[in-house]
């Protein structure tokens, strides 16, 4: 068995780390750099870095942040937001990012993922995926529709059926986040979570709603996530990864533990 992975996300805005609530009402917390050493020295398994306002903005995503956090952590990271090209990619990589993660550019233009995956591996190439709960429909009969730009716009697209297309494109992993959850910190979306992690073969990486090591448990076991993504909990000081790391490790979920 694969050890479940637990990975802080940090939300990028004009330089410093953000946190929301459903993507509003977002406040600065601290530098991205800082705070991706303080959590690989903690023993996080992966760092995820979201630039969130580059999609929206139209802008390029911030290649420098990305080198200065590979001089200093020495874990697989991923970056995205304002990636929308072949050529971002391969900026983001030789940067020194393991993965990049595309969302709503893919969306637009889904031979993205195919590019990528051809030019550097499906290994490096993750689908942001944010989705919403809505009503059931012709279109959209998983009850679950993407939205994209930062949560702004809506796109008519079935979560499921897009994950599945995006995998048969070549993506190597998803990153599966709920907008109704995200930062709330209730409990991620169990049914999208199993949802998407039961009907694709890459690992699904759980996000949006972390507020204890229960809400962990669930997603990795209830929502057979290969990873869960924190945030607030892991920012706020709630618990240490270490702290959610022992916990699941004493309720039998396989975690890494040792470096």
């Amino acid at each position: 068995m694969l050890s479940k992975r637990i990975i802080p996300c940090l939300d990028v805005r004009d330089g410093k780390t953000t946190k929301g609530i459903r993507f509003k009402e977002n406040v600065d917390i601290g530098d991205p750099v800082d705070m991706g050493r303080y959590y690989y020295n903690e023993g996080a398994d992966e760092i995820v870095f979201y630039d969130i306002t580059a999609s929206s903005e139209g802008r390029d995503i911030m290649i420098d942040m990305v080198s200065r956090v590979a001089e200093t952590i020495f874990i697989p990271f991923s970056v995205g937001g304002g990636v929308r090209s072949l050529e971002d990619m391969r900026r983001v990589l030789l940067a020194g990012a393991e993965k990049v993660s595309v969302n709503s550019a893919a969306i637009k233009d889904p031979e993205i993922i195919s590019q990528g995956a051809r030019a550097f591996g499906s290994q490096c190439i993750v689908l942001g995926m944010d989705v919403k709960r809505v009503a059931p429909s012709a279109a959209i009969p998983s009850g679950y529709e993407m939205v994209i730009n930062g949560g702004r716009t809506d796109t008519g697209l079935d979560a499921l059926i897009w994950a599945r297309r995006a995998e048969a494109l070549g993506a190597g992993e998803i990153c599966l986040n709920s907008i109704d959850a995200d930062g709330t910190q209730s409990g991620y979306e169990l049914n999208l979570t199993a949802l998407i992690s039961e009907n694709v073969s890459i690992p699904v990486i759980a996000s949006g709603g972390a507020g204890n090591i229960d809400h962990i448990y669930d997603v990795l076991t209830k929502g057979k996530a290969d990873a869960a993504l924190v945030a607030s909990i892991v920012h706020y000081n709630a618990f240490s990864i270490m702290e959610i790391k022992n916990a699941l490790h004493a309720r039998g979920v396989k975690v890494r533990m040792t470096w």
